[in-house]
């Protein structure tokens, strides 16, 4: 499905929603859920405090379905709602910064040597993105992560996208800083 018509179902959904239509508000959180779950976690590193974070997140959607006025992509609008919350806990709480694990997930391929370096490469990029700033940890994750164009990251930040451009750039030499040190130069 094209950018174009995902908006385009996504907003068909929210006036649904506006409307008080539950079966659209179910279909849309099935379309957002995942993606929108995976930007909070790894900005908390936190699976339960992440779901509490979602569940607002959802809520604050359902009843202001109404007042999306169409400026941006309805996924940047949503993003950008799942921010400011990422950021009000944070005002909320303090900053906690702790370095857990994230639970591996299973590789059904038949070369466990693969998979092992496949494992131990994965491991020095979350370690690497875990060093950036918040900031920069941000734009990544949605750039790359979410596919999000800079002005749409722009948008969700709520600061130019020049300065997207810059964090984006910055953070990319520092992981790339990063993993050359934790890999030695000829493994990049």
């Amino acid at each position: 499905m094209s950018a174009t018509s995902a908006n385009a179902e996504l907003t068909f959904l929210l006036e649904r929603m506006a409307g008080g239509d539950k079966a659209a508000f179910a279909a849309f959180y099935k379309a957002m859920e995942k993606p929108v779950y995976r930007f909070i976690v790894s900005r908390l590193n936190d699976p339960f405090e992440s779901h509490d974070i979602l569940h607002e997140v959802f809520m604050d959607i359902w009843r202001s379905a109404g007042k999306f006025e169409g400026r941006s992509a309805v996924k940047t609008w949503v993003f950008g709602i799942a921010y400011r919350k990422v950021m009000d806990n944070f005002r909320k709480h303090g900053r906690v910064d702790v370095r857990d694990e994230m639970p591996e997930q299973v590789d059904d391929s038949p070369d466990a040597g693969a998979c092992l370096l496949a494992s131990q490469q994965a491991e020095h990029v979350r370690f690497c993105l875990g060093e950036l700033k918040d900031d920069h940890k941000q734009a990544i994750s949605l750039a790359f992560y979410e596919d999000m164009s800079y002005g749409e990251i722009a948008e969700v930040a709520e600061v130019p996208e020049g300065t997207i451009k810059t964090r984006i750039f910055h953070a990319k030499k520092l992981l790339m800083r990063c993993l050359q040190a934790r890999l030695g130069e000829a493994a990049i």
